[in-house]
């Protein structure tokens, strides 16, 4: 296990990556249920189907920071940022959440890949979390990617 200054470190990103994952389950959920139109659907339901993976991914993390000993944050303590990934005003407005998904998805992708050089030879259990994660979002950002090729044809 790292040592007190590295797991300090190790905490603070995970914490990121905590609050990230759950921003992510909030946008989600609200784009889920606000878009309209029938070209809507399809995202709506991969949104929804993305919702507990989100929130899996943010309980695995909340897990790891209390095993190195972090205190695991309440929502006053959310750090949201993510302004593309905001239900958009015209609710029939696709491309415009698909694309806060691809940006969100990529901001997740480069925090995973800074955890992972992190706890690179210090911590390799965060490591492997981090290595894991990082797959699972990398594969969530190809299928949107996909739904932006359709959506752009």
């Amino acid at each position: 296990m790292a040592d007190k200054t590295n797991r300090r470190e190790l905490v603070e990103a995970l914490r990121k990556a905590y609050f990230m994952e759950l921003e992510t389950t909030l946008n989600y959920l609200a784009n889920s249920i606000q878009l309209d139109g029938v070209r809507a659907e399809e995202i709506k339901k991969a949104l929804a189907a993305d919702i507990p993976i989100e929130l899996e991914h943010a309980r695995r993390l909340a897990n790891r920071i209390k095993q190195l000993h972090g205190r695991v944050p309440g929502s006053l303590e959310l750090d949201c940022n993510q302004k593309s990934l905001q239900p958009p005003k015209n609710t029939t407005n696709v491309i415009a959440v698909i694309q806060g998904v691809i940006d969100a998805e990529k901001e997740a992708i480069a925090h995973y890949n800074k955890v992972i050089r992190v706890a690179e030879g210090v911590d390799y259990v965060t490591q492997d979390l981090a290595i894991q994660l990082l797959g699972e979002e990398e594969a969530h950002l190809i299928e949107f990617e996909g739904f932006l090729k359709e959506y752009r044809k």
